[in-house]
């Protein structure tokens, strides 16, 4: 068996035991309540590997209401060590449904770019706001311009690259609204402790 075709196999085999991870966590999912802040993030069309579990993970920890998927058919929960399970999830074919949606429900979208838009250090963030980020390499599948309500933000960076990993700019975003909405944390037996991901699989 030559190397190319065993590496084939390796990530096919991979993604089957990553794609029955989802399936088991999605039921579990259905029964998931949303948090104690009414902040919400959006996926847009991120890679089904480890940045979205990561994602759930954060978004568990500062208690955010919900993460909306759109374009992800599913992904691997295990880097979220079963956050999955406990963050209402909301699956959207396109942008323009998980919008409208967020408009109806009295949300306000932002999208963070790079050097764009209010400093999330100087920006009043509303109760009720959304926080959209797009895939790793292609960024946003959607024109912003075509979206009228959406606002920008930035996160102030001082290196070279201004870039960010996308799991660590929803946990910065995160952390900076709960500073400025937290309510205090309340252990109950409706927030147990996060499983061992290697339980999971």
């Amino acid at each position: 068996m030559g190397g190319p075709h065993k590496i084939r196999l390796m990530m096919k085999s991979e993604r089957e035991l990553a794609q029955r991870r989802f399936r088991k966590q999605k039921n579990q999912n259905l029964l998931a309540k949303p948090g104690i802040h009414q902040c919400i993030i959006v996926l847009d069309h991120l890679k089904p590997t480890y940045n979205i579990g990561k994602i759930f993970r954060s978004a568990e920890s500062f208690g955010a209401s919900q993460i909306h998927l759109v374009g992800i058919d599913y992904f691997d929960p295990a880097p979220g060590m079963g956050a999955f399970k406990w963050v209402p999830a909301v699956f959207h074919t396109t942008f323009l449904s998980c919008y409208t949606q967020l408009i109806n429900d009295g949300y306000t979208p932002f999208i963070l770019e790079p050097g764009k838009g209010s400093s999330i250090t100087q920006a009043r963030l509303p109760e009720k706001s959304a926080f959209i980020f797009g895939h790793e390499e292609f960024g946003l599948s959607f024109e912003p311009g075509l979206f009228p309500q959406l606002e920008r933000l930035t996160i102030p960076q001082f290196g070279k690259s201004q870039s960010l990993n996308v799991s660590i700019a929803a946990s910065i975003i995160l952390y900076e609204y709960t500073r400025q909405h937290a309510k205090s944390p309340v252990l109950t037996a409706e927030n147990p402790e996060i499983d061992n991901p290697q339980t999971d699989i």
